[in-house]
């Protein structure tokens, strides 16, 4: 730690000349305060002193930093009460010579200071001490008042103060009480040159740790494999966090504290400080923008838009400076053109969807990979809805004609919600898509199962993600009864021809003749739906069992009646009993076809009734 412990070094009042006739009382404190400025600069002037050379003034002793400063400050004054009084005094030469051993050694303080700190003027550190400084007092003026409020801050603080942050809060203390007096002095110039070459090193060195690389220019970025351009984007999304939020910040703070005193020089150091690397930093979402556009590039440039426009506040408000503006505009220009090219890129995906050109049908009426692909994507999507929302204001959906209520759900929900509508729109695009599809199945029940399977697919999908909040509820009511209204059809063309070959009124009296004729009819039929469906498939278990249950009491309702009613006498054309349905029918639907046909069902299953006997 540093001694704050005083050292008497000030010269004896005996050798001042005292006040005569000639001499006026503040010619000799002038000559007093020169002659204590010619001690104490002498004192620490490395080249006269072999203790100053390995010694820093304000590591060693901070009280006699401050006499140091305030002897700087007197030899000011000094000079300037010599040119106005006797422009060719020989003492004005003796002071300049005295202010310049004095500039040398600041500036070497100074450089020491920045150089021994790098470590400890990181943002955490130095956003505390600013924290507390402005909570402690609105402005420090006077070295000594800041030095003192820094130990009072230390002495009387409610919270406990890390190391860390006591050395950064007396580094600042005394990087801006050197940079004021050598301003103040007319040696700003050296003062600031050591300043920017520092901290722009510490700059630079932190964002290429952050895996941050020079600006590529387009053709190079396109020449790479999108794998590696992906992990480049991971990188600069970590990287453009810290640098705003840290890196950036950090150095606004430490700048104007430091140079507090003008304006100009400190707009002036943050500028060549970070000017060059924030360019740089967001110029790199621009070029990700320009390079050839596919759906799988989206999210990634959707995680761009996301931190650019989480950070833009913050981008604008540290580099507020107008030197700083092209670092501003860097940032909204990628910010656009990100936008675009999710815009395009939405285009291009819906396009993608009417274009696919598919014609085999999918086997056992399953879901199609086309509509897993283009759910699974836009469930992904819903994640960035809130980007989505920005950027689907300025490149709205242009739709020739109105959209299909029944699509939709409400229109006026819709109408109020340009995110929405796009999403609802790409729906029904893959909806009238998959309608063509379900045209290449040449038996009409197998098609309504398709899209049957399909839109529930794609109901779940909205129902179980975010896209359930974009479309609304109304909308998933509205197709959950489309997938039933699609699973009715089904069962009517899948199974009306086997309900068919049962008497409308199951409970009539008929002849033992025309009663075979039915149970052999009944379970020819049976047999031929059940054969075909044996290889149908409906991989969702909700709907599955949904068909399957009401598939079984139709046909357990109209069987039922009429096999208890004929049965008798008529055993072994009876192949089915009504109870057994349900275990034929349950085998159904899993695609795998390993029933083939219901022979071996049914014979285990007469043989079982055999076993049971009259019951």
């Amino acid at each position: 730690m540093r001694s704050v412990v005083f050292k008497n070094t000030l010269p004896s009042r005996s050798t001042i000349p005292p006040a005569t006739p000639s001499r006026t009382i503040s010619e000799s404190l002038m000559d007093e305060n020169i002659e204590i400025a010619e001690t104490i600069i002498n004192k620490w002037d490395s080249d006269s002193s072999a203790y100053a050379k390995v010694t820093s003034l304000f590591h060693d002793d901070r009280h006699e930093a401050k006499r140091y400063l305030n002897s700087v400050r007197d030899l000011q004054s000094a000079m300037k009460h010599l040119v106005k009084a006797n422009s060719g005094s020989d003492k004005i030469v003796m002071v300049q010579n005295l202010m310049q051993l004095a500039m040398k050694k600041l500036e070497k303080e100074f450089y020491q200071i920045l150089a021994a700190n790098r470590d400890y003027l990181d943002a955490e550190s130095v956003s505390a001490r600013s924290s507390r400084s402005s909570a402690a007092r609105s402005s420090v003026s006077d070295f000594e008042d800041e030095d003192e409020s820094e130990e009072d801050e230390f002495r009387f603080s409610s919270e406990p103060v890390s190391l860390m942050v006591r050395v950064s809060m007396v580094a600042m203390a005394d990087l801006k009480a050197i940079a004021d007096c050598m301003t103040s002095a007319g040696y700003g110039r050296e003062c600031v040159k050591i300043y920017k070459i520092i901290r722009k090193s510490i700059v630079d060195e932190t964002l290429y740790h952050l895996g941050v690389e020079r600006l590529m220019s387009l053709s190079q970025l396109q020449k790479m494999d999108w794998e590696v351009v992906e992990l480049k984007i991971k990188t600069w999304l970590n990287a453009a966090k810290v640098a705003v939020k840290t890196l950036f910040y950090n150095e606004r703070i430490l700048c104007d504290h430091v140079f507090s005193a003008s304006v100009s020089i400190r707009e002036s150091c943050f500028s060549e400080i970070s000017k060059e690397a924030a360019t740089s930093l967001f110029g790199f979402p621009e070029i990700v923008a320009k390079c050839k556009k596919t759906p799988e590039k989206m999210f990634r440039i959707l995680d761009m838009y996301e931190t650019i426009s989480d950070l833009l506040p913050e981008i604008q408000s540290i580099f507020s400076y107008e030197s700083t503006s092209t670092v501003r505009s860097r940032a909204i220009t990628s910010l656009h053109k990100l936008g675009e090219a999710v815009s395009l890129t939405l285009t291009d995906f819906e396009t993608a969807i009417q274009k696919e050109s598919s014609k085999a049908s999918v086997p056992g009426g399953g879901v199609h990979p086309l509509t897993r692909y283009v759910m699974n994507y836009m469930t992904v999507l819903a994640d960035y809805s809130g980007a989505l929302a920005d950027i689907v204001v300025d490149w709205p959906l242009n739709l020739q004609t109105a959209l299909p209520e029944p699509y939709f759900g409400s229109p006026h929900e819709l109408d109020e919600s340009p995110v929405s509508l796009r999403f609802a729109w790409l729906v029904l695009v893959l909806l009238c898509k998959l309608d063509g599809k379900a045209e290449l199945y040449k038996d009409v029940a197998l098609s309504y199962m398709f899209l049957a399977n399909n839109l529930q697919y794609v109901v779940v999908k909205v129902r179980t993600s975010n896209l359930k909040i974009l479309l609304g509820d109304d909308w998933v009511t509205k197709h959950e009864s489309k997938v039933k209204q699609y699973a009715f059809n089904y069962e009517r063309m899948g199974w009306n021809k086997v309900i068919a070959s049962l008497p409308e009124d199951p409970t009539a009296d008929i002849s033992p003749d025309h009663a075979k004729d039915v149970f052999k009819k009944f379970s020819a039929t049976f047999q031929e739906a059940y054969k075909k469906q044996s290889s149908w498939i409906v991989p969702d278990p909700k709907l599955r069992d949904e068909i399957k249950v009401s598939v079984a009491r139709k046909l357990g309702a109209a069987y039922g009646e009429f096999y208890k009613r004929n049965r008798v006498g008529l055993e072994s054309f009876a192949k089915y009993a009504p109870d057994d349905l349900g275990n034929y029918l349950s085998d159904l639907f899993y695609g795998t076809g390993s029933s083939g046909s219901v022979s071996s069902s049914v014979s285990s299953s007469s043989h079982s009734r055999g076993r049971r006997g009259g019951h």
